[in-house]
């Protein structure tokens, strides 16, 4: 177990260390949804003056910031997934799984490092949407509570968000395919999740389809502990965690089980 801990760690400090030294990536990740949540929000707020009673008070800005907290970590996570290609192609990879520990410390050390990277980049969204001025945020828990479903539930979702990535990385043979890939399905995934509109306005079929996405519960969540001032239109946090929670622990256990034991 100690030993476990050290590869994994070694891993963690190397993947945020090479991460760290890549300020495009760090600045772009903030950037973007900070340019959503202005351009976007506010042209939707002012433009369309949106009547929806889960936008609260015509407020499009504030009901997309939870979108973007879970826009950064979807985006952040996946795609610090794809140091794994930098090291297969280097030949680090297959060096590393060589070692004494086994296929499924390796990849768990570098999961840790694009789960960290997501939820920090996440929150530090967050972050910025209580500062800003014009974006209200309503607390349901209070804004401890609510803080901390935030925190668990930006995590859970860069475990899914990782275990899935990994699975896709183990299959697709290079780095190009992989963001071909990963930007075919989160998209699709991520507009449907209820972050852009609220799902219970849609047509029956986007409905249906919004509802077996998982990241719609995710979002859910996050709408419940920082935006919505009642639960009125929502999934609710038990649905939410439960799902999320299962998803998560299963596939970030079932991408680490199917390790290879070379590349």
């Amino acid at each position: 177990m100690i030993e476990f801990a050290h590869a994994s760690l070694a891993l963690l400090n190397r993947d945020i260390r090479a991460v760290a030294r890549s300020r495009s990536q760090l600045y772009s990740s903030l950037l973007f949804p900070l340019m959503l949540l202005a351009l976007l929000g506010t042209g939707v707020s002012s433009g369309l003056s949106p009547t929806s009673p889960r936008i609260l008070n015509g407020d499009y800005t504030s009901f997309l910031a939870p979108g973007m907290i879970a826009m950064t970590a979807l985006f952040s996570s996946t795609f610090s997934s794809a140091g794994f290609y930098r090291d297969r192609e280097s030949g680090l990879l297959r060096a590393m799984l060589a070692s004494p520990h086994s296929p499924q410390t390796i990849l768990f050390g570098k999961s840790l490092g694009a789960i960290l990277i997501g939820t920090i980049q996440a929150l530090a969204v967050l972050v910025l949407a209580v500062i800003i001025p014009g974006i209200d945020l309503s607390w349901q828990y209070g804004w401890l509570g609510g803080v901390a479903t935030v925190v668990v539930t930006v995590l859970a979702l860069n475990f899914m968000l990782s275990g899935l990535s990994l699975l896709l990385a183990l299959k697709i043979k290079t780095m190009q395919g992989f963001h071909l890939v990963m930007n075919l399905v989160l998209f699709p995934l991520f507009f449907l999740s209820g972050a852009f509109f609220p799902l219970d306005e849609v047509p029956t079929w986007l409905e249906a389809i919004g509802y077996a996405n998982p990241l719609t519960y995710a979002v859910d969540l996050l709408h419940y502990a920082s935006y919505a001032d009642s639960p009125d239109g929502l999934i609710g946090p038990l649905i939410d965690g439960l799902v999320l929670g299962s998803l998560a622990a299963l596939l970030f256990a079932f991408g680490l089980r199917r390790a290879p034991r070379s590349v």
